[in-house]
């Protein structure tokens, strides 16, 4: 993977936000340039998915600015982030597992076939083109788009989430603990897919806790510790045993907490 020079897709800066009273991020800048994988890195409590949150609309922030394209813009809802290119996959998935995996594929894009005025959901198109998808990127144990969601496994049905935005032409992907509680195999199918997704272009954030997996598809990093950017650098500027040692906390920890102190006026 090669850095891109091109422009960022989406970009947060210096955006706090804040739960009675408590700051969770504080005074963020972050950007998803296309055809890049921008790790967000951070222990749990970190503010890693309420930054996530901000990206896709269901949150607000209490103060800094977003940007898409250059533009300055306010993102009211997760629909107004959908408009505009931003799909997201969470944690554990954003499929209904007594659904079939062609429902689930267009669930709110359903194609229809017409009879006059009367229009029906067309379950063959839907089922052949969700199974095309899922064997396009790698899924070979699902062989039926008629396979119901809950019959797959958790690697599964976040290929078949991140093949969804592919397919749909997301412009930026952000993705929730993805490889979060999947084994080995299954994790390197989405590590993967999180590649190929910035191939195509796709502006990634790859929201982890597990700083080997960030390091398998990084081009971006951001280490966030106690809602503060703890640190920020490219692929290649730190060892693996330094970004291991800066998830942990060690003197980036200690540098947030000085800071923290003198801006505080402690």
């Amino acid at each position: 993977m090669s850095l891109t020079s091109a422009a960022p897709v989406v970009e947060l800066r210096k955006v706090s936000k804040s739960f009675g009273g408590s700051p969770v991020i504080d005074n963020v800048t972050i950007a998803a340039l296309p055809g890049e994988v921008h790790c967000l890195l951070g222990d749990n409590g970190a503010g890693k998915s309420t930054l996530l949150n901000i990206m896709c609309g269901v949150l607000q922030p209490d103060s800094g600015d977003i940007y898409f394209d250059g533009e300055r813009v306010t993102l009211e809802s997760p629909r107004a982030a959908r408009d505009r290119g931003v799909s997201t996959v969470y944690q554990h998935g954003d499929t209904l597992p007594l659904m079939s995996a062609g429902r689930n594929f267009f669930l709110g894009r359903e194609p229809v076939k017409a009879w006059g005025p009367v229009k029906q959901f067309d379950r063959k198109r839907a089922e052949e083109i969700a199974l095309r998808q899922i064997l396009n990127v790698g899924v070979r144990r699902v062989t039926s788009g008629d396979q119901l969601v809950g019959t797959m496994s958790g690697g599964e049905r976040q290929a078949l989430s991140i093949a969804r935005a592919m397919y749909f032409g997301a412009r930026v992907l952000l993705l929730d603990e993805p490889t979060s509680a999947l084994g080995v195999k299954e994790a390197g199918i989405v590590l993967e897919l999180i590649q190929e997704a910035a191939k195509g272009g796709i502006a990634v954030v790859f929201i982890t806790h597990n700083g080997q997996h960030a390091l398998v598809v990084g081009d971006r990093f951001t280490i966030l510790i106690q809602g503060y950017v703890a640190t920020q650098f490219v692929r290649g500027e730190r060892s693996a045993s330094e970004v291991l040692e800066l998830m942990a906390g060690g003197e980036e920890l200690n540098a947030l907490q000085r800071r923290v102190h003198v801006e505080n006026g402690q």
